[in-house]
């Protein structure tokens, strides 16, 4: 009895660490994903234009105060900011991080980021490769990145939906070929990218839209590489104040059957932030695949994963119930 109850222990804990370290920075591992683009019917449009506008209104105040912070900075990510941050000395305090970032450190990031989103759009729809090409250390990252194991998918709504395999991510050998602060540069331009491309989102269809982590955890059998996980610790210590607001649901799928009645038990190992948005649950579809890469060619699994992914977000959001 020991013996399982520290087995399912050692588990519980290297299914955590995955997640926080793919879930939490699952966007910043995706810079492969398909065309982001979307078309809302036009009356859905109308109808998601009053839920930015009564966002912005609602946040009106403290939007305002942050353009004195920021004043380059766009009315939506302030509106992020704002909704993240409600208390007023927080939110000035990450934008003062955020602009500061951005014209010092990371500015070279966001200038790469800008122009790449600009050539992927050039053509009016999305071409990936000047994004691909020009994320920071991209020669040695793409080689263990790519959309066999994290991938971008679209709702029908907007809303991004990042598939992330871990097991399919081989951590320990790319680890042996770059550095922690070239990981983390990599990771602040990939969420860069995301952030422009969700603001032009809800922009367009004038609802905010954000990102759908679906953390699968078919074949996982280790934590991540230690290097690894201090490049996820150091580079997720900025996200929340560089970029708040775009984490929608986390959904940990295929969890393997020895910790699913122990659910319960290291759901509070994760971060307060991360347990309210958390959704334990199965999904046989994604589960039968073997590479990822067939959901951006096979039109048919794609509409089949997709519609598996509403269901269980309809199912509710934060529910177990009836799903493990």
């Amino acid at each position: 009895a020991t013996t399982n109850s520290a087995k399912v222990e050692e588990m519980s804990r290297f299914v955590v660490a995955t997640v926080l370290g793919l879930a939490s920075q699952a966007a910043a591992l995706q810079v492969g994903f398909r065309a982001p683009g979307v078309t809302a019917p036009r009356a859905a449009s109308v109808v998601m234009q009053t839920q930015v506008e009564s966002l912005v209104s609602a946040n009106s105040a403290l939007i305002d105060e942050l353009a004195k912070i920021g004043p380059d900075v766009s009315e939506l990510t302030r509106l992020r900011f704002a909704m993240q941050f409600p208390d007023p000395a927080e939110a000035k305090a990450a934008m003062k991080e955020n602009v500061a970032w951005r014209a010092g450190a990371g500015k070279s990031i966001v200038e790469s980021a800008a122009k790449a989103v600009a050539e992927a759009t050039a053509g009016g729809g999305w071409d990936n490769e000047p994004v691909r090409l020009a994320a920071p250390h991209a020669t040695a990252i793409n080689e263990f990145v790519s959309p066999k194991n994290i991938l971008t998918l679209s709702t029908a709504k907007g809303d991004l939906v990042y598939v992330i395999r871990a097991s399919g991510v081989d951590d320990k050998t790319m680890m042996s070929k770059v550095s922690v602060d070239q990981v983390v540069d990599f990771f602040l331009y990939a969420k860069e990218i995301h952030s422009l491309v969700a603001n032009a989102r809800s922009k367009q269809s004038g609802r905010l839209c954000n990102v759908i982590f679906a953390n699968d955890i078919t074949g996982t059998r280790k934590p991540p590489d230690a290097l690894f996980g201090k490049a996820l610790t150091a580079s997720s210590k900025s996200f929340e104040k560089l970029y708040p607001g775009l984490a929608g649901p986390t959904m940990i799928l295929n969890l393997p059957f020895i910790l699913q009645a122990f659910v319960g038990l290291f759901k509070p190992l994760f971060p307060k932030s991360v347990q309210a948005r958390l959704k334990f649950t199965q999904a046989p579809v994604l589960s039968k695949l073997g590479e990822l890469t067939i959901l951006t060619t096979d039109a048919g699994k794609r509409k089949s994963f997709l519609n598996e992914i509403d269901n269980l977000l309809d199912d509710g959001f934060y529910a177990t119930k009836g799903n493990m």
